[in-house]
């Protein structure tokens, strides 16, 4: 492996903190004895490009710097070949890092996390990723009440990011909602229509900041953890909905879920999000791609009850 890392940066991350989190990400790192170059782009597709040209000449490791929504861009780049991902996660949700025990709003101890990682003395973990067509995603593929929650969060501009944000949308979204005709399958099985009021396909156990939708996913199993809330009204939804931070909703009647390797979700007027960004109108079809990429200094998952 090669001695030379790339830092993958986001220098508006978390209102400026990717820019002021590579300086100590990069620091750790050639402390450790390797050569760092950092990676920017004009925008996000020619950030990509650089990515995946550092990922193709053999950069020891790929190290993003920034939130989900870059982390989400270095999928892209790493996502099917051996070139490991760093997460030093400065934005303002980090959902990948925590479902993975990774330093949070720490560039310093994510630096050197990753740089023990990369000499043997930290864990190196194969996690899987869902996959929509040539699109990799490491969290959550929302869609339904949570998607357009995050579009009108994402139109918020003026609140910045965080849980509050999200809370204001919700209230928002909830004097117009709807439920929804999906037509879901399951595993190739036969489809089902069903009305419900969102479907979040889990690779990972949260999105938008600690929302733990999909509470127990695992992240080396093979398998989506798909929630289903069903038809409820606005009075249910507002009672049930704020105990996605605990994850306590799976045990309400009106949330069902399974643990599946693929789905395919049809349903009119609905945009799809991963990761917190957009993916696309549905119909789609995701699969959990076993071992996917390799992350840095991620941590063991923790042992079932009675185990």
């Amino acid at each position: 492996m090669t001695s030379e890392i790339t830092l993958f940066v986001n220098p508006t991350a978390g209102r400026g903190r990717g820019a002021r989190a590579a300086q100590p990400a990069a620091s750790a790192l050639r402390d450790a004895g390797f050569s760092v170059r950092t990676v920017l782009g004009e925008d996000a597709g020619d950030a990509l490009r650089r990515a995946r040209e550092a990922v193709a000449e053999g950069t020891g490791a790929l190290i993003a710097v920034g939130g989900d929504g870059l982390v989400s861009l270095a999928l892209q780049a790493v996502a099917g070949t051996l070139t490991p991902l760093g997460v030093v996660a400065v934005g303002t949700g980090n959902d990948f890092a925590r479902a993975l025990g990774l330093p949070v709003r720490d560039p310093g101890a994510a630096g050197r996390l990753a740089a023990d990682a990369l000499k043997g003395r930290a864990p190196v973990r194969a996690v899987d990723l869902g996959r929509v067509g040539d699109r990799w995603f490491g969290t959550v593929l929302a869609s339904g009440f949570d998607s357009r929650v995050n579009d009108r969060g994402n139109r918020m501009r003026w609140m910045g990011g965080g849980r509050f944000k999200y809370d204001l949308a919700i209230l928002a979204e909830l004097a117009a909602f709807r439920p929804i005709t999906y037509r879901m399958t399951l595993d190739g099985g036969a489809p089902r229509e069903i009305q419900a009021t969102l479907v979040a396909v889990g690779n990972g156990t949260a999105y938008g900041g600690g929302m733990r939708i999909c509470a127990g996913a695992l992240m080396d199993d093979g398998l989506f953890d798909v929630t289903v809330v069903g038809e409820c009204s606005r009075t249910t939804l507002l009672r049930v909905f704020p105990r996605v931070y605990r994850g306590t909703h799976l045990s309400h009647p009106a949330v069902t879920v399974h643990r599946v390797s693929s789905i395919t979700l049809e349903a009119a007027d609905v945009t799809a999000y991963a990761d917190g960004e957009p993916l696309g109108a549905l119909p789609l079809t995701a699969t959990c791609v076993p071992e996917a990429v390799r992350v840095l200094g991620a941590a063991a998952p923790a042992p079932a009850p009675g185990g």
